[in-house]
C-alpha cells in the first residue's frame, strides 16, 4: 500500500476519536542522516543522526502534530481553525487547513516571524493578524478566542497535536531498530521534548525499544525552563524558540527528570556554528533546529557528556529556506568575473 502519512501508519498507537477523519499531506517518514564528521569532531567512537524534520511537506516537524488536529476537527465538521505562531505552526496550520477547506487564522507577534514562515501561511491562504506583543501574548489571546467562538485551536495545547508528534520517536525506534541513548532537540513551547517522551515511553511498553535520555536545549535568550522563571521579553536568532512561556514547561520538565536528561541552555553563537557545522554536512537547517546538537557540542566541549559508545539522535525541526535571513545577511556577494575561462580558471585558482 503507498505510504499515507502518520495517520495512517501509526493509527494503532494514536489516540484519536473515532470520529478522525484523515488530512494528510503525506508527512512523516523524514530521514535519519548520518553525520560521521561531526560524530568525530565529538570525539569519534559514537553514532550522530539528524533526523531531519525540515523534510515534511511545509519544511517543518509541525506537519506531524497538525495532521491529527487538523483531521479531528474535520471528522466533527469544524469550519475554522485559529493558532497563534512564532512561523512553523502558522504555515502547517494554513496548509491542513487548506487541504480540509477549512478556515484559518494565525496571530503572529510583530516583526517576530521569518519571511519564509510568514510566506508559507499567507500562500496557504491563512488570513495573518500581527499582534503589538508577544509569541505568549498571542497565545493567550486565541486560547480565549476559542473559548468564545466555534473556532478550533490547534496550537499544542491540543491533546492531538501531540498524538501526531509522538509518531516521530516511533519512526526513529523503527528506523534504528531500538530508542538512541540520547536524544537532543530545541525546546520552545515545549510540546515536542513532551510529545516524543510520549512516544518513546509508549513504544517501549507495547515493543520494548527502551527509552533515550533526553537532552533539550533553549536559547539563552530565550531559556525559562533553564531560569525557572517566565522570559518576558525572550530574545534570539532561533525564531522558532522565542517563547517565554511555555505552554507545556512542566510535562518538558518531567520528560527531561524521567529520562534521566537535562534541559540546559545555549547562546546564540553556538547556535549559529551549529547551523553551519550541519550545513557543512549537507544538511541545511533554521537556527533553532541546530539547538539540539549544539547544546550537545556544548556539554561535550564542557566535559559533561562522554558520547564514546553512544547512538545518538538529533531533531532537526525545520529546513533552512523556513529562515534564510541569518545567512542572507552574513553571507559574501558572489564574485562576478568576465565570461571568459581565463577569468574564471583565475578565480578557482587562487
Amino acid at each position: 500500500m503507498p505510504y499515507a502519512g502518520v495517520i495512517q501508519r501509526y493509527r494503532a498507537y494514536m489516540d484519536l476519536p473515532d470520529h478522525t477523519r484523515p488530512i494528510t499531506l503525506l508527512e512523516g517518514a523524514t530521514p535519519l542522516i548520518p553525520l560521521p564528521r561531526l560524530a568525530q569532531d565529538l570525539g569519534g567512537e559514537c553514532e550522530i543522526y539528524a533526523k531531519f524534520e525540515g523534510l515534511n511537506p511545509t519544511g517543518s516537524f509541525k506537519d506531524r502534530g497538525m495532521t491529527a488536529a487538523i483531521s479531528e476537527c474535520a471528522g466533527r465538521g469544524v469550519q475554522a481553525v485559529i493558532c497563534a505562531s512564532t512561523g512553523n505552526t502558522a504555515a502547517s496550520a494554513a496548509a491542513y487547513a487548506a487541504r480540509a477547506g477549512q478556515r484559518c487564522i494565525v496571530l503572529i507577534p510583530q516583526g517576530k516571524v521569518a519571511a519564509g514562515k510568514l510566506a508559507g501561511a499567507v500562500a496557504y491562504g491563512a488570513q495573518v493578524i500581527q499582534i503589538d506583543g508577544s509569541f505568549d501574548d498571542a497565545l493567550t489571546l486565541v486560547v480565549s478566542l476559542s473559548q468564545k467562538y466555534p473556532i478550533a485551536l490547534v496550537n499544542s495545547l491540543n491533546p492531538y497535536r501531540l498524538e501526531g508528534q509522538k509518531t516521530a520517536a516511533f519512526e526513529i525506534c523503527d528506523d534504528l531498530g531500538a530508542a538512541p541513548d540520547w536524544l537532543c532537540l530545541p525546546v520552545g513551547n515545549a510540546g515536542n521534548i513532551t510529545s516524543y517522551w510520549m512516544g518513546f515511553q509508549q513504544y517501549d511498553s507495547l515493543k520494548h525499544t527502551g527509552r533515550p535520555r533526553i537532552l533539550g536545549v533553549q536559547a539563552a535568550g530565550s531559556a525559562p525552563l533553564v531560569l525557572g522563571r517566565p522570559v518576558e521579553k525572550p530574545e534570539t536568532v532561533a525564531t522558532a524558540i522565542r517563547i517565554g512561556r511555555p505552554a507545556r514547561g512542566e510535562q518538558a520538565l518531567e520528560a527531561a527528570e524521567q529520562s534521566g536528561g537535562r534541559i540546559i541552555a545555549v547562546s546564540d553563537d553556538d547556535i549559529l556554528a551549529m547551523q553551519r557545522r550541519l550545513a557543512a554536512e549537507g544538511v541545511w537547517v533554521e537556527p533553532a533546529s541546530a539547538a539540539g546538537l549544539a547544546g550537545l557540542a556544548q556539554q561535550v566541549q564542557a566535559g559533561q557528556f562522554d558520547v564514546r559508545g553512544k547512538r545518538i539522535v538529533g531533531i532537526c525541526t525545520g529546513h533552512g529556506l523556513k529562515d534564510p535571513e541569518i545567512i542572507a545577511k552574513t553571507m559574501d556577494k558572489p564574485l562576478l568575473v568576465t565570461p571568459t575561462l581565463e577569468a574564471l580558471a583565475e578565480v578557482i585558482n587562487r
